[in-house]
């Protein structure tokens, strides 16, 4: 199954971009190749970008701070494992304290790097950062791998709380709701939300179904179209029926 979550809201978008951002990050660090190491650090830029963003250390400390409320208040329910509630009460609490233990604008100790903010000003150029361009960054390039992979995880560490976070508002999201099996007649599917509240859409597709959905939403309505997945051509509603899961996820 091929799963697409689609945010009903800037906040849970804002999450989704830096929860990919930080996944490819991490993976082309542990790579050992300077084709991934640049990568690695462009990904970073991309990440200082967002974490820089006013609030999103307070939004996360406020959502995970709700969510605790909402645990305890589970206490000494038998239906519920004091085992794990115990320890989802544990990961939140730990996360809320090195999000609170952040000082200063997130990120700030990446911008007082003179040397990577050159970097950053011509990233943006195409072939910006050609070794006549940046002597220095193509010396970093051709230094042991170990040592470019040492100083990306020192540059990435401080900024792993806001990961931890968010990991795990988005899993408590994405587990509020239930999938529900759905037919798209000729690759359409449409359904009135009639006041139902949700934060986050999740599809799942069958990975044998060459299906790619257009997804559509507002207070009133979802709507779903189904393209055929051509590469060479523009996007064009498919004409077969699709089956394919759909949760609506709120916290």
């Amino acid at each position: 199954m091929i799963t697409y979550d689609y945010p009903l809201n800037e906040r849970i978008r804002t999450l989704l971009r830096l929860e990919d951002l930080f996944e490819r990050m991490l993976h082309f660090i542990a790579a050992e190749g300077p084709e991934e190491h640049h990568v690695a650090l462009v990904t970073l830029f991309d990440i200082l970008e967002i974490v820089g963003r006013a609030d999103l250390k307070f939004d996360l400390v406020q959502e995970l701070e709700r969510q605790r409320q909402i645990l305890l208040s589970f206490r000494n329910n038998p239906d519920i494992s004091e085992d794990a509630l115990s320890g989802a009460l544990y990961e939140i609490e730990q996360s809320s304290a090195a999000l609170l233990a952040m000082q200063g604008k997130t990120g700030q100790y990446l911008r007082e790097n003179d040397w990577l903010m050159s970097i950053r000003n011509r990233i943006g150029i195409p072939g910006g950062v050609c070794e006549f361009d940046l002597p220095a960054y193509h010396f970093w390039l051709n230094r042991d791998a170990a040592q470019r992979g040492h100083d990306l995880t020192g540059w990435i560490t401080p900024l792993l709380p806001i990961r931890a976070g968010l990991g795990i508002v988005l899993r408590l999201l994405r587990s509020s709701g239930r999938p529900e099996r759905q037919l798209a007649v000729r690759g359409a599917f449409q359904q009135m939300l009639s006041g139902r509240a949700a934060q986050l859409i999740r599809l799942r597709v069958p990975r044998s179904q060459a299906a790619v959905p257009e997804i559509s939403a507002n207070k009133y309505a979802l709507n779903i179209r189904f393209t055929v997945p051509d590469m060479d051509m523009r996007p064009r509603q498919l004409e077969a029926d699709v089956e394919f899961e759909l949760t609506f996820c709120n916290l």
